[in-house]
């Protein structure tokens, strides 16, 4: 019954819920994106190179010929399917940029954290305490400020 009661309150966790939402979120981004390269981005470059349709981009290992990649696949010749490859690398770069600037615009608008304050040791407990101290909060020893 312990194991039950730990895994509740794990998955009670704030960030497991946030981590979560986030991978939800981020399958459904993965699908515009998807969309976006496939049916907005390649047809464009597809015809600026010749009328090219990437995910039709495909070399059989049996060393026959076939027309479309389906046709391949339905006479069941093995093939490495290079085309849809290249739409996946595009659609990871398109992605990872995206992301790249999502994650900078956050960074703009959180607070910057606050500076460090220097640190030195206390000389007679040792423990690290502010340079300006004059008094050891641990061991209650008056120091000299720095």
């Amino acid at each position: 019954m312990s194991v039950l009661k730990d895994f509740r309150t794990f998955i009670a966790r704030g960030n497991v819920v946030d981590l979560a939402v986030g991978v939800i979120i981020g399958a459904a981004f993965g699908k515009i994106v998807s969309s976006l390269v496939k049916d907005v981005m390649m047809p464009p470059i597809g015809l600026l190179l010749g009328k090219v349709d990437f995910s039709g981009l495909f070399v059989t290992l049996d060393g026959d010929h076939y027309a479309t990649l389906a046709a391949a696949k339905a006479a069941g010749a093995p093939t490495i399917n290079y085309g849809i490859f290249v739409n996946n690398v595009i659609d990871f770069l398109i992605v990872a940029f995206v992301v790249f600037l999502v994650v900078r615009q956050v960074n703009k608008i959180l607070p910057k954290p606050a500076p460090s304050v220097p640190m030195r040791d206390c000389p007679r407990c040792m423990t690290s305490i502010p340079a300006a101290a004059t008094k050891c909060p641990h061991c209650t020893a008056d120091v000299e400020a720095v």
